[in-house]
């Protein structure tokens, strides 16, 4: 079911209904089917709201600029609308700017705008993200998941639904026997006495250049040896591996923690991947026993080669476990323990068909809830001179990123404020802008476009960027401030007249259907070409529109209360995106 949460849609839609049952009467089209199709007009000067005919052609008998025609002499002016008229084969709507101005004002100044039920279906919903690996660095690539799905858990939020977010840290395997190994023979650095876990992230690096340089030598043989012993070590859950794998998984979870409080971002479960270890082995055999499980040349998998998957192994030949066996415990591990009814994993596409195998097992074992596990997929992060790997190094370490971030905003735009703010305001703005920087530049390109990650592109305040929509908002609260903004001033909206005024109007009114557009598509790209637009509106209409030099009182009243409205929105919008807004820069 549909819910007509826009009041302006709303009212559209029942005139056209009412229209088209009186002019039409054979004609059966739902108000909330015409709902669904009414948008935004994209010329002012032929009407803000415009109404496709093209569904209806088939049904009359006629041609769709005949019915916008007979469907517009059918609509009287009233209310909300100034004006219907045919243009071609849409019938379009102008609006009442009193009318406007006064529902939409007053519903997002009070707060009743961003609290309105906007779904009807809200199946509980898990979303896991962010799965770095323990004992290595985090970097700038991690963030486009990070800010993906810390959007998308914001995003449904608001439309009201029930979601449990989770992170999968990737804390065992051979990445972890590699850091250990160069840790116990190779290491002559003395352990630092703070950022351990992004220090333990360069030995992992050393640890593969290392490996990777001593590979067709007499000392290959006995690396491969020390990390088998390593690898067993770690499986038995005993021993001085063990000990010094409990330790340093420690560090690199601090440095997680740390990033996530920075990011704002919290986390209902933590499952980690050697909390599956054993259980999805032993899944595995009870599968094998159960003959849903074959045996390959002394592998244990399932054959997907009906469906074009090839063989799934989850048992190898040596007795041990890959990625997908568990994967399909886990996955039974997140239905049994939060009686989920969706399960979105956000990975990056080169999983696509890890994730096809993984769910197509769990179909075949009989597991009912595979049809609700959903693999969203994101293309990789790159530098403008290529892609980047922790293994060879060649990464931006976030917490360096950060520090660079903060010390450009406050060289560029804020020390110019030292004798005027504090240094815990200069502080926490540079903060603020850098999370915006970096936020809005990882959401706003579809999933499935890479991202070329250029820090001086992303910190311009006059470019498709977060800085710029956050300063669009400081800019209107200290305006709102210097003229003395009240919700008891007195405004006529009638008197917004200019194009400029009434484009600023309809936008705002379509906040709400951006959300649930970026709800049901999995994406947050829609509301950052959203805020994006709106900041631009704003300033074409502060530049045509004088507000303190109004005409008249209740122009600048009216005026004033368009800008702070704007001012909400554009809250709001950021705090989607998981972006603070200033208040001033």
């Amino acid at each position: 079911m549909t819910i007509l949460h826009n009041k302006i849609l709303d009212q559209i839609a029942t005139e056209i209904s009412i229209a088209l049952k009186s002019t039409f009467s054979d004609v059966e089209m739902t108000k909330e089917q015409i709902y669904a199709l009414i948008s935004i007009a994209p010329n002012m000067k032929m009407g803000h709201f415009a109404f496709p005919c093209f569904p209806l052609a088939k049904a009359t008998k006629s041609a769709p600029n005949i019915i916008s025609g007979k469907l517009a002499e059918a609509i009287e002016s009233k209310g909300i609308i100034s004006e219907a008229k045919g243009v071609g084969p849409y019938l379009n709507f102008i609006v009442n700017p009193q009318f406007l101005g006064n529902e939409i004002t007053k519903e997002i100044i009070s707060g009743d705008y961003f609290s309105k039920e906007l779904v009807s279906d809200r199946p509980r919903t898990m979303i896991e993200y962010s799965q770095p690996n323990t004992h290595k660095e985090l970097h700038v690539g991690h963030m486009r998941n990070l800010c993906l799905g810390n959007a998308l858990v914001r995003i449904k939020k608001y439309a009201d639904q029930e979601v449990i977010a989770v992170t999968y840290p990737g804390d065992s395997g051979t990445h972890v026997a590699k850091c250990l190994w160069f840790l116990k023979y190779h290491n002559k650095e003395a352990i630092p006495e703070t950022n351990k876990g992004a220090w333990l992230g360069t030995i992992y690096t050393k640890a593969n250049l290392l490996l990777e340089d001593e590979l067709g030598t007499d000392k290959e043989t006995t690396n491969r040896e020390q990390l088998t012993a390593i690898l067993k070590e770690l499986e038995s859950q005993k021993g001085e591996y063990f000990d010094l794998w409990k330790e340093t998984r420690e560090w690199s979870l601090e440095m997680m923690k740390e990033t996530y409080k920075w990011a704002d971002v919290e986390f209902d479960r933590w499952f980690f991947e050697s909390e599956v270890d054993s259980p999805s082995l032993e899944l595995a055999k009870k599968l094998y026993e159960e003959g849903k499980l074959v045996k390959s040349e002394g592998a244990i998998g399932m054959n997907l080669e009906e469906d074009k998957l090839g063989f799934c192994i989850l048992i190898k030949t040596d007795g041990t476990g890959l990625y997908a066996t568990k994967d399909v415990a886990l996955a039974v591990k997140k239905f049994e323990e939060f009686g989920v009814e969706n399960n979105i994993y956000i990975v990056d596409t080169r999983q696509a068909f890890h994730f096809n195998q993984v769910f197509k097992v769990l179909e075949k074992i009989g597991f009912e809830q595979a049809k609700h596990c959903h693999h969203l997929q994101y293309n990789f992060v790159e530098l403008p001179d290529g892609a980047m790997s922790s293994r060879k190094g060649n990464i931006v370490p976030l917490n360096n990123l950060i520090h660079q971030m903060e010390a450009q905003i406050k060289s560029e735009y804020l020390d110019k404020y030292a004798d005027e703010w504090t240094a815990e305001e200069i502080q926490n703005t540079a903060s603020m802008i850098a999370k915006g920087a970096i936020n809005y530049g990882m959401t706003r390109f579809d999933n499935n476009r890479k991202i070329v990650f250029d820090m001086k592109e992303w910190l311009k305040l006059d470019g498709e960027t977060g800085p710029y929509l956050q300063y669009v908002y400081a800019r209107i609260n200290s305006l709102c401030d210097k003229l003395s903004y009240s919700e008891d001033l007195n405004a006529d909206f009638s008197l917004l007249k200019k194009d400029s005024e009434i484009a600023l109007l309809i936008k705002l009114s379509a906040f709400n259907d951006i959300v649930v557009q970026c709800h049901e598509k999995n994406s947050a790209t829609s509301l950052c070409s959203y805020l994006y637009e709106l900041g631009k509106l704003y300033n074409s209409f502060y530049a045509d529109s004088p507000i303190a030099k109004a005409e008249s009182e209740e122009l600048k009243n009216a005026r004033l209360f368009l800008s702070k409205s704007v001012s909400l929105v554009m809250k709001q919008g950021l705090q989607l995106l998981g972006i603070e807004a200033p208040q001033r820069m």
